[in-house]
């Protein structure tokens, strides 16, 4: 029986670029078996949606390298070819990639530059995936550079120790700006594609901070060297992690704004943190990817709602901005986290569980019957990080999860349980949280925060709006000139008398409203009353008799208590890391 292995070499060439199309040529030598199955992975891991990236695929052919003869193959399904290999030793797959879609999880190919995510350009040999791989790039002009974390082995050649490694280092090809910088001995870098307002210097000092607080907790760095690859966008916003690097995505000009720059610092937080929590602490099921299906996990508000929880802690901890920020921006997540009718519908972890099908897949309904498991996430850590410094009067806190977590599963990459998690947590709180998950993992309470600010000596409190008008139920945006319903509350006044998402709102017992004028008419009411709502429903005028409800919270702050025991002091400090 013949056990040689095959060779796995791509080629990557974009001629012209302008076009966006990806020239792959995939040549697979010393193939000994008579039918070559290949597969296109339909996701990438952290995001879980199926993408179906073969959606992009064009031009397929399959020859022999030696005798360039065609050789005959069959598409088997959306992502799998299968190809008539018998007598052919060395088998040649040539195809164009579609790239033009500007995000941290797909491709983008211009006259500035080419971006590509393994999962979304490569096959893969099912069999084969755990045996290197050799990539190697061809630049359409000179003076274009390629930065990616594998091993290069030649001038724009690199090996991949297997497809997962592939998958999980991005390529940036073009003329992009490079920083080094270093940290606790180990090479950084900041790798730029685009023109902004970003003021690097400022940027590198905070990004030195943000890696040493989170090399602190961890207690080490992971990695030989890292690289933060950052596309410069008109709107764009995101990011995605990888092992030894991360790829953001951010408006160009959202820089200069203190409040916008530190949403850009969490995100660098974030995605940073996740080269712990989630690249190397992951669940069980997704300890081995399953490239050509979900793969469904319930703990996704650990590995997502931890890492929000954190990327708001540690650039405060780093001193990026201050402690009235970090209760600012809690109070923000928490206000938009109570406004959503959601939480009342859909458990945490099945939010985790049916990330597949609807936190990827939102539409004007998707906050009536689901909530994020980012948003609710991090209140869930929050809450187990106070349970936790309460119970050790101090001596511990959720930093002693992630360490326990990092060494019982991350070092040596062992997927964790459902209960394996919850039990390292208990171990830490020192008991028995099967109560807390029933509340609020399992089901829909409402989370108690005070009750759990209280003995810190921090309390939640709702702000009424200074035009605070009776509630009618809707959201409205502007589509040209047409003042459009986005969002109708499914319980709410308007909701109760089938104004939906889509609905062109015109006026309001009789006198034109708009988006702008909306919430002054409504201060002209009281709670009960009844006003005539006249809408386009699909092109049908009608006129709705709705009773309007009592004005609602819209905003929350978390504050310090004016007064505090001796007791709330010290676990108040102790929570901002105070001297």
């Amino acid at each position: 029986m013949n056990t040689q292995q095959p060779d796995i070499y791509y080629q990557v060439s974009m001629e012209n670029p302008e076009l966006h199309l990806f020239q792959v040529n995939l040549t697979i030598t010393n193939w000994t078996q008579e039918i070559l199955d290949i597969m296109m992975p339909v996701w990438t891991p952290g995001s879980y949606l199926v993408r179906e990236y073969s959606k992009n695929l064009q031009e397929f052919s399959a020859t022999d390298a030696t005798t360039h003869q065609p050789i005959p193959w069959q598409k088997q399904s959306k992502n799998h070819w299968q190809i008539e290999a018998k007598n052919t030793k060395e088998v040649k797959i040539s195809y164009k990639i579609y790239a033009n879609e500007l995000t941290v999880r797909t491709n983008h190919l211009d006259s500035t530059h080419g971006y590509f995510n393994g999962a979304a350009l490569f096959f893969y040999i099912p069999e084969y995936q755990y045996i290197p791989h050799t990539i190697s790039i061809v630049p359409p002009h000179q003076d274009w550079e390629v930065t990616t974390s594998l091993l290069k082995i030649s001038h724009n050649t690199f090996c991949a120790d297997c497809f997962d490694t592939l998958v999980d280092s991005p390529f940036e090809i073009g003329t992009q700006e490079i920083d080094n910088f270093v940290v606790s001995d180990k090479p950084h870098q900041w790798v730029t594609w685009g023109k902004g307002n970003l003021d690097k210097e400022k940027l590198i000092k905070d990004t030195k901070a943000i890696i040493e607080k989170e090399e602190e907790l961890f207690g080490d760095l992971p990695y030989e060297d890292y690289f933060f690859l950052l596309h410069l966008s008109g709107s764009g916003f995101g990011g995605l992690e990888h092992k030894n690097c991360c790829v953001l995505n951010y408006p160009r000009f959202g820089f200069r704004k203190e409040d916008k720059y530190n949403r850009f610092m969490q995100l660098v937080a974030h995605e940073f943190f996740h080269l712990w929590n989630v690249k190397r602490i992951r669940p069980k099921e997704l300890e081995i990817f399953d490239y050509s299906q979900e793969n469904y996990t319930a703990s996704l508000w650990f590995c997502e709602g931890i890492t929000s929880y954190y990327d708001m802690l540690i650039p405060y901890r780093a001193k990026v901005y201050s402690r009235k920020t970090l209760l600012d921006l809690l109070s923000k997540d928490i206000s938009q986290y109570l406004s959503i009718p959601g939480r009342h519908i859909q458990p945490l972890r099945e939010s985790s569980f049916d990330a597949w099908i609807k936190l990827y897949r939102r539409d004007a309904y998707s906050n009536n019957n689901q909530i994020s498991y980012y948003l609710k996430g991090q209140f869930i850590a929050l809450f187990l990080d106070l349970i936790i410094r309460k119970n050790s009067k101090g001596q511990q806190s959720f930093d002693d999860v992630m360490r326990e977590m990092w060494q019982r599963f991350g070092v040596d990459e062992i997927g964790y349980t459902e209960e394996e998690l919850k039990g390292v947590i208990e171990e830490i709180a020192g008991e028995d949280l099967t109560q807390f998950w029933d509340l609020y993992l399992n089901n829909i309470n409402e989370l108690p925060f005070n009750e759990f600010l209280e003995p810190f000596g921090l309390i939640l409190e709702g702000k009424a709006a200074k035009d605070s008008h009776p509630y009618l139920g809707i959201l409205v945006q502007k589509e040209g000139v047409i003042d459009k319903v986005s969002f109708v509350d499914a319980n709410s006044p308007a909701g109760m008398v089938g104004i939906e998402a889509g609905d062109e709102l015109l006026a309001m017992d009789g006198f034109r409203v708009t988006l702008e004028t909306l919430g002054d008419r409504l201060s002209d009411y009281q709670e009960g009353d009844e006003v005539e709502v006249t809408i386009f429903h699909q092109d049908e005028l009608k006129n709705l008799m709705v009773k309007l409800a009592k004005p609602k919270v819209t905003s929350y702050q978390l504050k310090v208590m004016d007064k505090l025991n001796e007791n709330q002091r010290t676990l108040l400090a102790n929570f901002f890391g105070d001297e």
